[in-house]
């Protein structure tokens, strides 16, 4: 069973940068599409970013521009640098295989405000 821990979330201004990191356990990682998903307070979770195993990514529209997804295959860690932060970003942010998901991580919280 593979486990996921995010970190790097938490209080930022607005325009401020983050970089969120999500370590996976287990040797499937290098081979798997990655994704970081958000939920905020009262909404569904949403998938905010994409990587494959070659290195594509692929972003929602909100945060084209602003977010950068990368991986490292042999630390078995996926990024997320989160820049020019809206208030709007402020979610719980949790990493995943795209597609069925395993078992989720705890998230790390992200919150934009003043």
């Amino acid at each position: 069973q593979v486990q996921l821990v995010e970190s790097g979330g938490g209080l930022v201004q607005p325009g401020g940068s983050l970089r969120l990191s999500c370590a996976a356990s287990g040797s499937i990682f290098s081979i798997t599409t990655m994704a970081w998903y958000r939920q905020a307070p009262g909404k569904q979770r949403e998938l905010v970013a994409t990587i494959s195993n070659y290195g594509n990514t692929g972003y929602t529209d909100s945060v084209k521009g602003r977010f950068a997804i990368s991986r490292d295959n042999a630390k078995n860690t996926v990024y997320l640098q989160m820049n020019s932060l809206k208030p709007e970003d402020t979610a719980v942010y949790y990493c995943n295989k795209l597609g069925i998901s395993w078992a989720w991580g705890q998230g790390t919280q992200v919150t934009v405000s003043s």
